[in-house]
C-alpha cells in the first residue's frame, strides 16, 4: 500500500471535548493533529484527556503559534489543502485525495479566518446538510472529512477493523 499522510488542522479551537474527540479520531485514522493558537483551553485540561480517553498520549500532535508558523514548517502545497467551511465552494464529495492532505477547520465560534480562505479560494469545501440546522459539530465534521479522504485512497479493510 502506498504511504498516505493525513493532517487535521484546527485553527483556534474553542471547545476542549471536540479537540479530545478529534485527537482520538486522528489516532484511529493514523492522522496527525495540528493545533493553531490561540487555544480556548489548556491541553493539560482533564476534559481534553477524558474526551480522548486514555489515548491522548498517542496523538501525533503539533501546536503552532499561528498559521504562518504552521505553513513555514509543514510547507503544504496548494493542492494538499482542503479548507472546510459552511461557505465552501465545493461539496466534500468533490474532495481530491492526494497522498498528503491537510484538512483545515476553523474554531467552533468563528470558523476559518477570511485571510486564510482568501489565500486558498479554490480549496474550500462544505459538507451538505439540511437547512434545519446551522452546522455540524466540529468533531463530527472532522470525522466525516477525514474518513472520506481515506476512503478515496481505498485503505485495506484490515487497517480499519478492530484488532
Amino acid at each position: 500500500m502506498e504511504t498516505v499522510e493525513r493532517h487535521v488542522v484546527l485553527i483556534a479551537p474553542d471547545v476542549h471535548w471536540n479537540t479530545g474527540n478529534i485527537g482520538r479520531t486522528c489516532i484511529g485514522a493514523d492522522a496527525f493533529l495540528h493545533l493553531i493558537k490561540p487555544l480556548g483551553f489548556s491541553l493539560e485540561s482533564r476534559e481534553v484527556k477524558r474526551a480522548g480517553l486514555d489515548y491522548w498520549h498517542k496523538v501525533r500532535l503539533s501546536v503552532w503559534d499561528d498559521f504562518s508558523d504552521f505553513l513555514f514548517n509543514m510547507k503544504p502545497e496548494t493542492n494538499e489543502m482542503a479548507l472546510f467551511s459552511k461557505n465552501g465552494i465545493q461539496s466534500f464529495w468533490e474532495l481530491q485525495a492526494p497522498k498528503r492532505l491537510f484538512l483545515v477547520f476553523g474554531s467552533e465560534t468563528n470558523g476559518i479566518p477570511g485571510k486564510i480562505i482568501d489565500r486558498y479560494p479554490n480549496c474550500t469545501y462544505y459538507i451538505p446538510i439540511k437547512k434545519d440546522i446551522r452546522c455540524l459539530n466540529l468533531s463530527t465534521s472532522v470525522g466525516i472529512a477525514l474518513f472520506e479522504s481515506l476512503r478515496k485512497m481505498n485503505p485495506p479493510h484490515e487497517w480499519l477493523q478492530d484488532s
